[in-house]
């Protein structure tokens, strides 16, 4: 039979660094490509070309999450 242990001695500041690290990334992976598409599409008026820019910027950021999480929590904590 498996056991699964569950880990209950998770602090509140542990909690707290969590959440902070969590919203910082996901401000940091979205309002970018957000910017670029939107202004690429009021300006142009293209949709198709700011979709293409914003989610290529989206997933260049998502490929350096790992780092950008790292630091984020370096610096949080």
């Amino acid at each position: 039979m498996i056991r699964i242990h569950k880990k209950t001695d998770i602090t509140t500041e542990v909690l707290v660094n969590t959440v902070w690290v969590s919203t910082f990334l996901a401000l940091i992976l979205t309002i970018p490509a957000l910017g670029i598409f939107l202004g690429i599409y009021f300006t142009t008026s293209n949709l198709v070309i700011g979709a293409i820019v914003g989610f290529g910027v989206h997933f260049v950021t998502l490929a350096f999450s790992d780092r950008i999480s790292k630091t984020i929590t370096r610096i949080l904590s």
